[in-house]
């Protein structure tokens, strides 16, 4: 039996909430649908993502393909995108006139590459539809009625809701949940996912050197990603470390982000294949070392570990003796560096943790716990790796809240 709904709350005004609101206007439109956001500011993070383009989503088609890029949520999502895909996202803003292009590692953007055109997109379609946005005005707590919610809210006034939506985005401490724990949910205590490694080593000399298809491993984990690795001013940054980071996000903060990394400069590349190339290349060459390296490194870092190795950079390569090959090689495929802490970009945080999933149906996101209380987006224990995969989470959830079925 359909639910009756004639008054709707949605709690957060980010990503989730507003596809949230959208869609249960647009599966029940004769409802009264309101937006509730504490602050002044609408969509903050749609502003600040990728740059200020705002990565809307990633370009895989496949569902399944798609959620095993949720390093938290992955099983969870895999049915969730039988019901909204990248194909619905994609169709979604077609249908709104905002095209989307792919760009080289699939990562997908407004062809205008601004996040205002996203922003102005969600903010004419709620106008449109009739969603009520009311901003300034947070939820200070929740009863469970007989046959909807009752809501306290921060100007002391109470509001009876058929269905409320919490999108309240990732939360970084456990007494953001309390409420819902309270109401009897379990939840997965929140930690930072998608940051940056700091390190105390000379190499951060090279800051702005970008390594394209590095190996990065955890020592004393089997956790381990592939991509490239940027070098900054305070340690490394790029795909390979984010997506890292997200995988390992538990690992690390149990270790209090101590801990070290190895490094294989040439992604997979084993031991013999790079020996034969090595030779090969010795010996047809009287090029001094400096002025080119067979490994398609980077200048500045093959100089830098030259550098290291005290090898002498204007010598040339069929005069390098058998022990320097060994620690070129060595210090290629199995490069240590002690981390020290973490950076997180406060603007485009990502959290592992929230509400458990097994609280959650993922067929309505409605609680399993409290009737008629549905949840959307980074507040689940739903995080993905770099490349518009937690937007497309957002997406997801949201509209199937909002459909409260």
């Amino acid at each position: 039996m359909e639910k009756s709904i004639s008054k709707v709350a949605v709690i957060g005004g980010g990503a989730a909430g507003f596809f949230a609101a959208m869609s249960a206007k647009k599966h029940h439109p004769k409802a009264e649908v309101i937006l509730f956001e504490k602050t002044n500011k609408l969509l903050s993070k749609v502003k600040v993502s990728g740059g200020g383009r705002c990565n809307v989503t990633h370009h895989e088609l496949e569902p399944s393909k798609m959620a095993k890029n949720y390093p938290r949520g992955e099983k969870f999502l895999k049915k969730a995108f039988s019901q909204f895909s990248v194909v619905d996202t994609i169709s979604w803003f077609k249908e709104r006139d905002v095209e989307l292009k792919v760009e080289t590692d699939n990562r997908m953007f407004p062809v205008s590459n601004s996040s205002q055109t996203i922003i102005d997109t969600f903010l004419k379609e709620a106008q449109k539809i009739g969603v009520n946005i009311v901003q300034g005005m947070a939820m200070s707590g929740l009863e469970e009625m007989e046959n909807g919610i009752r809501l306290h809210l921060t100007d002391e006034s109470d509001q009876d809701f058929d269905a409320v939506i919490i999108a309240l985005g990732g939360q970084s401490t456990e007494k953001k949940f309390e409420l819902f724990k309270g109401l009897g949910h379990t939840i997965k205590t929140p930690v930072p996912s998608l940051f940056t490694f700091n390190i105390s080593d000379k190499i951060t000399e090279l800051m702005g050197t970008v390594s394209p298809n590095a190996q990065v491993k955890i020592q004393g984990t089997k956790l381990q990603n592939t991509g490239p690795l940027l070098i900054t001013h305070w340690g490394m940054s790029g795909p390979a470390i984010l997506k890292l980071s997200s995988l390992a996000a538990r690992e690390l903060a149990d270790r209090e982000y101590q801990f070290k990394i190895q490094i294989n400069w040439l992604g997979d590349k084993k031991e013999e294949e790079l020996r034969e190339q090595l030779r090969s290349f010795v010996e047809e060459n009287g090029k001094k070392m400096r002025n080119k390296n067979p490994f398609d490194i980077p200048n500045r870092l093959w100089m830098h570990f030259l550098s290291e190795l005290k090898i002498d950079e204007s010598g040339t390569w069929n005069s390098l003796d058998k022990k320097s090959k060994n620690r070129i090689i060595n210090k290629i495929l199995n490069d240590e560096y002690q981390i020290t802490k973490k950076t997180t970009f406060k603007e485009e945080f990502v959290i592992c943790g929230g509400i458990a999933l097994s609280n959650i149906n993922p067929k309505t996101m409605e609680s399993r716990v409290s009737p008629n209380l549905y949840f959307a987006g980074e507040f689940l224990d739903i995080d993905g790796v770099t490349g518009g995969f937690n937007f497309q989470a957002a997406w997801t959830t949201g509209f199937i809240a909002g459909k409260l079925g």
